[in-house]
């Protein structure tokens, strides 16, 4: 099977390539990641995983490998953005603002292929719903940790998920990398995968 590049650092996905037994590389993209707040979420989360593949097609011109996946994962509650929070205090306030609420997890994929030497990018959006949580919650949440590095301030197959009350959508796409629609992906251009 062919290797495919992983413009991610991310943990989760890595896993997910390791469950469905593809072979891979890490080879994080380093792209400002930086959130404005507004804005089409779905839009803005497309922009970022191809962004992150197309980083690394400049980083590799003249050696392209066959194949480079990108994705990113944003939440997105009322008409604000949610990305990584920046410290403990922005983190807090993500978690006062999902509390009780139910918001949208989006997570785009990125694609590139290099026989067609094209990039096929989509979206998949899911509305996860928080219980209500008590300053203690909180408190207790961001003592963890957990909440570093990721979108909306909470990991769900974490301690997070003790405060999710109900998922609609994939839940492999809350954590970062939705399966189904990553496999019909990888069929859709060609990648020798699956039946």
């Amino acid at each position: 099977m062919e290797s495919i590049v992983l413009a991610s650092g991310s943990l989760r996905r890595q896993e997910y390539f390791r469950l469905l037994g593809l072979p891979f590389s890490i080879m994080p993209a380093m792209i400002n990641e930086e959130i404005t707040g507004e804005g089409d979420p779905e839009k803005m989360a497309e922009e970022l995983a191809v962004r992150k593949v197309e980083r690394i097609i400049e980083l590799l011109t003249g050696r392209l490998p066959q194949w480079i996946f990108g994705a990113d994962t944003v939440i997105s509650v009322d008409d604000d953005i949610f990305g990584k929070p920046a410290n403990r205090e922005n983190a807090r306030q993500m978690l006062l603002r999902l509390s009780g609420r139910e918001h949208k997890v989006i997570t785009a994929l990125a694609l590139y292929n290099g026989k067609e030497k094209k990039i096929d990018s989509r979206v998949v959006t899911c509305l996860v719903r928080f219980a209500k949580l008590s300053k203690a919650d909180i408190e207790w949440y961001l003592e963890t940790g957990e909440w570093q590095g990721v979108a909306g301030a909470y990991r769900i197959q974490g301690l997070a998920g003790c405060f999710i009350t109900s998922i609609q959508g994939s839940p492999s796409a809350v954590v970062g990398l939705p399966l189904h629609e990553f496999y019909v992906m990888l069929k859709k251009n060609g990648y020798p995968y699956g039946g």
